[in-house]
């Protein structure tokens, strides 16, 4: 029987300490079914501060199976999972995190959930062994994904998951300069499933993503992937409009059956500040996605490879 083939593409961000341990324990963990499956590893180096890149070139060099990829600056993990997904050449693909959380021991419980006959299976976590900065971004990305992308309520994404080769190919046809994979997978495919995984404490260091981040990421999700925002735009309008009309006409009411009544200046003025803020808002938004459509148009790169091990090792 031929073997199948298993990539993990994993983005690396300030895990010089933690890498090479994961590495070696997946890479044991692939043994235990190595007469069904080969593998590759592929190790993006998203221009992480400390030493990571020395790290995964060791790797490199020592098992033929591994390849790494550094960019040129930060470039996010999503851009980094493309990169990856861009160099993975197996029938299915894992994607995982650096940082040893991940529960390696059940990456084949992903892939048994992906021979049932779905094309996307997450790793769903019994706990969230993360801070609470960290945990409170992830509920709030799962009801974005919900209200803006469709995702169905009882499913949740983590970074831990398993796609067959079909929708890996989708994805990286994207060629738009700011990726969400999570709205890459549901405009591919709804076929998706979960499997209940435990979790670990992190090694060492803490969570890349900063309040900027998580926000970049947020807008990248819903002006990518939605036209919902600005259908709330219009909608929003509508109602401030409908409401300063019939606010016009209470006052012209109130007028005329007490004439004696004096015109509030401050009720204008609150009225004023709502309508103006709401109204910038509005062109913000409105701003945002104009900004993401020139950009896009004038083919700024989603991300830029440096070097390769495979350069560094024939040199």
């Amino acid at each position: 029987m031929m073997k199948k083939k298993i990539s993990f593409v994993i983005p690396c961000y300030g895990s010089q300490k933690t890498l090479n341990d994961v590495v070696v324990e997946l890479i044991a963990t692939i043994q235990q079914r190595k007469e069904q499956y080969e593998y590759e590893i592929i190790l993006v180096n998203d221009f992480s501060p400390d030493k990571v890149w020395d790290v995964i070139t060791d790797l490199a060099k020592k098992n033929r199976n591994i390849k790494g990829i550094s960019f040129s600056r930060n470039f996010g993990q999503h851009a980094a999972l493309l990169a990856g997904y861009g160099q993975a050449t197996g029938d299915i693909v894992i994607s995982m995190d650096d940082d040893g959380q991940a529960p390696v021991e059940s990456i084949y419980d992903l892939v048994d959930k992906l021979e049932e006959g779905y094309d996307v299976v997450y790793g769903r976590y019994e706990q969230m062994k993360q801070n609470w900065f960290r945990i409170f971004g992830s509920i709030v990305n799962e009801k974005m994904e919900e209200v803006l992308l469709g995702k169905p309520k009882d499913l949740r994404g983590t970074s831990f998951f398993a796609m067959k080769r079909f929708v890996v190919d989708e994805i990286i046809r994207y060629k738009n300069s700011y990726p969400y994979i999570g709205g890459l997978v549901f405009r591919t495919t709804k076929n998706i499933g979960n499997v209940t995984v435990k979790q670990r404490e992190r090694q060492d260091g803490k969570s890349g993503y900063t309040l900027k981040k998580l926000l970049k990421l947020w807008i990248n999700g819903f002006t990518a992937f939605s036209e919902k925002p600005l259908r709330l735009a219009t909608i929003l309008g509508l109602v401030c409009a409908a409401g300063g009309f019939l606010y016009g006409i209470v006052t012209v009411i109130h007028k005329i059956l007490n004439p004696q009544i004096q015109m509030g200046y401050s009720s204008i003025l609150s009225v004023i500040l709502f309508i103006g803020g709401v109204i910038m808002f509005l062109l913000g938004m409105i701003g945002e996605y104009i900004g993401r459509i020139y950009i896009s148009i004038n083919d700024a790169p989603q991300f830029v490879i440096k070097e390769t091990t495979e350069d560094k090792i024939n040199d």
